[in-house]
C-alpha cells in the first residue's frame, strides 16, 4: 500500500462540504461503489440499433442503473455500453471532432492541430501534488495538446506530441491495476490534454480489472458529442477553467469561442459526475478572467461546487513575449481571487 505523505489527503469523508460534494467519488475510491466505467461495462446494449440513438436512450437511464448495481455477481455482456462508446469514438476518430477545433481529419492516417495520432505517454506515476482528495493520484500525462498556450506550465510535453512512449492499451490497463493495488485513489488522465486520446482511454479502461475512480483532467474544450461519450464513464471532472468571456483565450491559447464551449461543458459535467474546478490566476487577469469565472460558477453550478484557485503561475515558454503575463502574479491578486470566491460562498480548497 502506498504511503500517504499528505495528512490533509485523509480528510475526504465525513460532514465537511468538500466530502459531501465529492461523496460519489469517495465511495468509489473506498471501493463501496462501482466506478461508472465498471457499470458501463455491465450494461447490455443492442449492437444492431443506431449507435447514437441507443447511446442517448441508455444515457438517460444510466443513473438508475448506476445506483442499482452492486459489487458482486456481475457478468460482462457480449456488447456493453462501454463497448458502444468505443464504437462511437472509433467513428469520430475517422473524422475527428473530439474537441471544438473540429479538424475533421481521419486520425488513422493524419493528424490535426493536436499533432496526435497514436497516443504517447510522457509519464505515469503516483502524484502527491494534486488536490488533497485525489492524493495519491495515479497520473498519466499524455504528450501533445489541442491548445497552444504561450505560457504553458507543461510546455515541454504539451507542445511536443512525440515526447513520450507508446504503451499498448492492455499493458497500460495492467499498470493502472497495479497502481490501484499499491494504493492509488484514482486514475487521472491529463497532459497536455486527454481529449485527443479519448479512444485510447476508453479502450484502456475497458481492459482494467480494478474498481477505480476515473478522473478527467482537462482544459474542457471537448465537443458536445465527446461530452456525451464521457457521461457514464468519468467519475470526477477536474477542469482547468482558464479564461473569462473576453478575448483572452484567443490571444493566449489560440482558441476561439472559448467561453461558450467551456461553460456548456461545465454544465454537462456537473450533471454527469463529481467535479473540482481549477483556476490558475494569471497576472493582470483577475478582473477579466478570475472574477467572471467564479461568478459564473456560483450562478450556474451552485455555491457547493469545489474550486481550487491556484497561485503557482510562472512566466515560462513564450510568456516573456507577452507583457501582460511576463511576470508572476502579485500576492495581492491571488488573495483577491481567493477572497472573491469565498465571499460569494464557493467551496475553496485554498
Amino acid at each position: 500500500m502506498w504511503r500517504i505523505d499528505r495528512p490533509d489527503s485523509l480528510n475526504i469523508t465525513g460532514n465537511n462540504p468538500v466530502a459531501k460534494e465529492l461523496s460519489t467519488y469517495s465511495e468509489i475510491m473506498l471501493n463501496t461503489r462501482l466506478s461508472r466505467s465498471k457499470v458501463a461495462r455491465m450494461i447490455e446494449v443492442d449492437k444492431n440499433e443506431d449507435m447514437w440513438v441507443e447511446h442517448e436512450n441508455i444515457m438517460k437511464k444510466f443513473n438508475e442503473n448506476y445506483n442499482k448495481l452492486v459489487l458482486t455477481n456481475l457478468k460482462k455482456p457480449d456488447f456493453s455500453y462501454l463497448d458502444l462508446k468505443i464504437k462511437i469514438t472509433e467513428k469520430i476518430f475517422e473524422n475527428c471532432y473530439f474537441c471544438e477545433r473540429r479538424c475533421y481529419i481521419n486520425r488513422n492516417v493524419d493528424m490535426g492541430v493536436c499533432n496526435i495520432s497514436r497516443p504517447k505517454i510522457a509519464s505515469e506515476f503516483m502524484h502527491m501534488g494534486e488536490e488533497a482528495p485525489l492524493v495519491p493520484s495515479h497520473t498519466i500525462f499524455f504528450a501533445g495538446c489541442n491548445f497552444e498556450c504561450i505560457y504553458c506550465q507543461n510546455w515541454d510535453i504539451s507542445q511536443s506530441a512525440n515526447r513520450g512512449m507508446e504503451i499498448e492499451e492492455r499493458k497500460m490497463a495492467k499498470i493502472i491495476d497495479l497502481r490501484r493495488k499499491e494504493g492509488s485513489r484514482n486514475v487521472n488522465f491529463v497532459g497536455g490534454d486527454p481529449t485527443p486520446n479519448l479512444l485510447y482511454i476508453l479502450k484502456t479502461m475497458n481492459l482494467s480489472k480494478e474498481n477505480i475512480p476515473v478522473v478527467w483532467n482537462s482544459n474542457f474544450y471537448m465537443s458536445e458529442d465527446a461530452m456525451k461519450v464521457l457521461d457514464g464513464f468519468i467519475d470526477l471532472y477536474l477542469s482547468d477553467f482558464k479564461y473569462g468571456p473576453s478575448d483572452c483565450a484567443q490571444r493566449l491559447s489560440g482558441v476561439s469561442d472559448y467561453w461558450n464551449i467551456v461553460t456548456r461543458n461545465h454544465k454537462m459535467a456537473k450533471e454527469a459526475g463529481d467535479m473540482i474546478i481549477r483556476h490558475l490566476v494569471l497576472p493582470n487577469h483577475v478582473e477579466c478572467c478570475s472574477k467572471p469565472i467564479l461568478k459564473w460558477i456560483k450562478a450556474n453550478l451552485g455555491k457547493n461546487t469545489v474550486v481550487n484557485i491556484m497561485g503557482q503561475y510562472r512566466p515560462v515558454y513564450k510568456a516573456a513575449e507577452c507583457k501582460e503575463i511576463a511576470t508572476h502574479p502579485d500576492p495581492e491578486e491571488i488573495e483577491e481571487a481567493i477572497n472573491y470566491a469565498k465571499g460569494i460562498g464557493l467551496i475553496s480548497l485554498i
